[in-house]
């Protein structure tokens, strides 16, 4: 048999062909005849060195590309002697709160050569400035630099809570990343807009799409209004969506999301350059359906999920591990988690077809009602102010709620299987080992936080510090003035601070 089962622009039913707006079929014309989907594993605990030694560990098992997790601290603005980090050190993923933090954790990794996706969001900025200044210590060309920050601040106020500042110096802010990017460091995915945590809470597909990508309409016309051309940014936006169990309908999803993009892309904002009405996405398996009662069963269900982002489109793809629900993954579960996606990419089959499920009935009547249903719920939050508006009036928040209660009730009631939980349960069941944070990591770090700052030039640090402060008052891109106080060696939660001190903190309901 040939390599390939179909030629890229061949079907058995009269579909537009993959690669050409409005990309239903994939954004790609070959797809991954060529070349597979990026494997992505998350990963990132206690300390620099620890979650260094993950990284270079994933790497020589074939990971094709690093994806940082980061401390609740680190989210959320705080330095890890903050007293609100008490505890929280370490704990969800990798404490950085230096510049001394992040050339640790990047030691030895080839930053010209690899892609490093970054799940951050309220200190985005702040930690992509880190990035590019270990990159500039190395002598590496910022132009050789590739990767992503997550950077989506608006799901943080309507799904996760990892937010630190309000709304409109947010969006700003994620503006003046688009700005800096362009112009520094071009290859590099300025956003990952955000509906895996969205579904996370409890959303249906159809809100997944719709929020999300009303999320990324609100940032581009953040930057446009800002005075950037769309084809100047638009081509390096990302997208960042679940993979749940109902296999058809993820599917049927991603298609519906790729093809809404585009065409409510080209409505609003008349792009020239095609790339720009292209939605490429990163995919992560769903942690909220892992359950801890059978986690063997957590290795099925990831597969599965795997399968449908594959057959979905994307463009990179992490496997959760089967013991997620009881910790975070230990060496032996991640690997397997990546060995999931190996043997999907090469034994299966599915990368010798563009888009095998095309022209199926059922995947492309489910795509039809997804992209309906979607664009009716993203004409409603136009209709009510937009999405900042909403997410205000708590609209998006109301709607994942009832979702997620309706879900729930499902399982109650036994009109939901869960295999495992409600149904084919044990009494007795094997507890596999579960990754233990060396209780010693929190005050190690905080040592080593109090001798960076005590060695450093403080009076560099301070000028740098007033000068964000300054930046923060007026009108112009704030991205080089963080470059530069992270180069003179400010905190993470010092910047946060500085800025704080003109912008203040957000909280809900004021």
């Amino acid at each position: 048999m040939d390599k390939h089962y179909f030629d890229a622009d061949q079907g058995t039913t009269p579909l537009e062909a993959p690669g050409v707006f409005p990309f239903t079929r994939g954004v790609h014309r070959s797809m991954y005849t060529q070349k597979v989907w990026t494997m992505r594993q998350y990963a990132g605990f206690g300390d620099a060195r620890s979650s260094n030694e993950r990284y270079r560990y994933l790497l020589s098992q074939g990971t094709t590309g690093l994806s940082i997790a980061f401390d609740l601290p680190t989210q959320m603005g705080y330095d890890s002697d903050h007293s609100l980090a008490n505890g929280e050190v370490g704990r969800v993923g990798v404490a950085i709160s230096s510049l001394e933090d992040m050339e640790i954790v990047l030691d030895q990794l080839p930053l010209d050569t690899i892609s490093t996706s970054m799940t951050i969001n309220a200190t985005a900025s702040i930690l992509h400035c880190l990035y590019v200044a270990v990159a500039d210590r190395r002598g590496i060309a910022r132009t050789k630099l590739r990767g992503t920050i997550q950077n989506d601040i608006l799901k943080e106020y309507i799904a996760r809570g990892t937010y630190v500042f309000p709304p409109k110096p947010s969006l700003k802010l994620t503006s003046d990343v688009f700005e800096f990017c362009k112009e520094h460091v071009p290859e590099w995915n300025t956003i990952s807009i955000s509906g895996y945590h969205i579904r996370e809470a409890g959303s249906t597909a159809v809100q997944e799409v719709a929020f999300t990508l009303a999320d990324g309409l609100a940032y581009a016309k953040a930057a446009v209004d800002r005075g950037l051309a769309i084809d100047a940014f638009a081509p390096r936006l990302s997208f960042f969506f679940n993979v749940h169990n109902d296999f058809i309908e993820e599917i049927a999803k991603f298609r519906a999301a790729r093809r809404l993009w585009a065409k409510l892309v080209t409505e609003r904002f008349k792009p020239k350059d095609p790339k720009s009405t292209m939605l490429r996405f990163h995919a992560q398996t769903a942690g909220s359906t892992l359950i801890a009662q059978q986690v063997d069963t957590n290795v099925v269900r990831v597969a599965v999920q795997c399968l449908a982002a594959a057959l979905g489109g994307a463009q990179s793809i992490h496997t959760n591990s089967r013991d997620e629900a009881l910790g975070l993954p230990t060496e032996d579960a991640a690997r397997l988690a990546l060995r999931t996606q190996q043997v999907i990419a090469s034994e299966t089959g599915i990368a010798k077809v563009v888009d095998p499920f095309g022209g199926s009935f059922a995947i492309e009547a489910m795509t039809d009602r997804i992209e309906n249903e979607a664009r009716a719920l993203i004409e409603e939050i136009d209709s009510k102010g937009g999405v900042v508006r909403c997410i205000e009036d708590g609209f998006q928040q109301g709607l994942i709620q009832e979702a997620a209660y309706a879900y729930q009730m499902e399982i109650e009631r036994n009109e939901r299987i869960v295999v495992g939980v409600n149904k084919y349960a044990e009494t007795k069941s094997t507890t596999p080992p579960v990754l233990r944070i060396d209780p010693h990591v929190e005050s190690e770090q905080v040592a080593r936080l109090k001798a960076f700052r005590a060695k450093r030039d403080q009076k560099a640090a301070e000028k740098a510090k007033q000068a964000l402060v300054v930046g923060a008052k007026e009108d112009g891109n704030l991205v080089p003035r963080i470059y530069e106080a992270v180069a003179s060696q400010v905190t993470l939660g010092e910047i946060v601070t500085s800025l704080e001190g003109v912008w203040g903190r957000f909280r809900p309901g004021n």
